[in-house]
């Protein structure tokens, strides 16, 4: 992304979007007294973040023992719910499903592709699905500390070796089989990026065909496997996207803070909410609501004004698909690709 002398003006900006993940699924109900359980609670817990300020609901489902829900029609029932009491919100679904162990010394995994592909035929259908880019590693507990989950389930040894061992898989079939059906079914996909070479192979997925859309993506700064909350990260991570690319930046605990601060005054787009961030101030808890309600504080303070539901769903380019792997290069601000033998050939005849 390039800037001008006056691209930190409020005025040459968007309205900031502002995702939120209230639901936790790396966590316990008892870790936290703002994961919500029932359906009636999930659904207030939107409606509270969406007259907060947010306009993007990352959404993953509890059973009702409080354990994160792998049942799609748990999900089809909380999609259905939602659509009616946040109509303007847009619902973006993990595509971990949930990673959560089941019991103790269990492992923090993913669901099968077979299981994952599902989630296209999600109804009501989502906005969004999220998509992590290559397999990987997911050692949050790289970054984390006792203060940040110290008296939650995440700091008990079984889950701490469980969460330091977790990976993810997102090889080159899953990621280009999941593109394809998502694209079929009308949801836009959601790139979930850890670091530049993530961001290299989804150019490549362009570049190939595999996705024609608007490049609308986060960038998941929470070590162990992807970048760390350091600035010179974010600031090569954004020389890297393409001009027109909607990007979010995401952290980890109260790194969340001043990431999103930077990333409000360059006119990029925040995250925050439960699953990353337990906390405020160091000691001192903060809902998903407390976060919100505070980027929003700062987003004033610099006159960005936060994006309305209509707004923000424009910004996401929500329900738009591209025809052709130019069109696609095009609109989203990348070279095109390099002309061919017989392209090169019919130029020099053309001179």
């Amino acid at each position: 992304m390039q800037f001008f002398d006056d691209s930190l003006l409020p005025e040459n900006q968007d309205p900031l979007v502002i995702q939120v993940a209230p639901y936790a699924p790396s966590f316990f109900p008892r870790d936290s007294d703002d994961i919500p359980v029932s359906y009636a609670d999930q659904v207030q817990k939107a409606v509270d973040c969406y007259n907060a300020g947010a306009t993007v609901l990352h959404v993953h489902v509890r059973e009702p023992d409080g354990k994160g829900s792998k049942d799609l029609d748990r999900f089809n029932e909380m999609l259905d719910r939602l659509r009616s009491a946040v109509p303007g919100m847009m619902l973006q679904v993990g595509g971990s499903i949930s990673f959560a162990p089941k019991g103790e010394g269990e492992a923090a995994k993913w669901l099968s592709d077979d299981t994952r592909h599902m989630l296209a035929d999600l109804n009501p259908k989502p906005d969004q699905v999220t998509l992590a880019v290559n397999t990987n590693q997911m050692n949050v507990m790289e970054l984390i500390t006792e203060d940040d989950a110290g008296g939650t389930s995440m700091w008990e040894p079984a889950y701490r070796e469980a969460y330091t061992e977790m990976y993810y898989e997102a090889g080159p079939a899953f990621m280009k089989e999941h593109i394809k059906r998502l694209t079929a079914s009308g949801i836009q996909t959601h790139f979930m990026v850890g670091c530049v070479r993530d961001l290299e192979t989804v150019e490549r997925l362009v570049r190939n065909g595999h996705y024609m859309g608007p490049l609308v993506l986060n960038w998941v700064a929470i070590g162990g496997g992807h970048d760390g909350p350091n600035p010179r990260n974010l600031m090569e991570f954004i020389n890297r996207l393409p001009q027109n690319a909607v990007f979010t930046i995401e952290g980890l605990m109260r790194n969340v803070y001043p990431l999103c601060t930077m990333g409000i005054a360059m006119g990029v787009h925040v995250r925050v909410g439960q699953e990353d961030n337990l906390w405020g101030r160091k000691g001192e808890r903060a809902t998903s609501v407390q976060q919100i309600e505070k980027l929003v504080r700062i987003s004033e303070e610099l006159f960005r004004p936060i994006a309305s539901a209509d707004q923000a769903r424009r910004i996401y380019k929500i329900g738009e698909f591209y025809g052709s792997v130019d069109e696609t290069l095009a609109k989203n601000g990348w070279l095109p690709n390099r002309a061919g033998p017989a392209d090169t050939a019919a130029l020099r005849a053309v001179a």
